[in-house]
């Protein structure tokens, strides 16, 4: 029996759903990734608007989330790894962010 390995190059996304529970992306090659929203934090705090706000990088080998200042790679969903970001980052982040939350306008 022989398989196949799938090459970096050919996860290439074509669309990226994000909902309460789960990130989903559409490959162009017809495959669909699901991944558990909790396994990206920062995309788990969001606001629908802010999810909704992504962009392809690298001709959609990555997702971009400009208001979130994150990044996933497809490659790594494929992989099932979840974000590598350390505790001590993600908790930064988050406290910056109810910070900017409560200045006033």
């Amino acid at each position: 029996m022989s398989t196949s390995k799938i090459e970096a190059s050919e996860l290439k996304a074509q669309q990226v759903v994000v909902s309460d529970e789960a990130l989903t992306v559409d490959l162009i090659d017809g495959r669909t990734l699901s991944v558990p929203l909790g396994w990206y934090p920062r995309l788990t705090h969001a606001s629908p608007q802010e999810r909704d706000n992504w962009r392809f990088i690298g001709g959609g080998e990555g997702i971009h989330w400009p208001d979130l200042d994150e990044d996933i790679s497809i490659e790594n969903l494929w992989s099932g790894k979840p974000s590598g970001e350390s505790q001590e980052s993600f908790k930064h982040w988050l406290s910056t962010r109810q910070s900017s939350s409560k200045s006033p306008s």
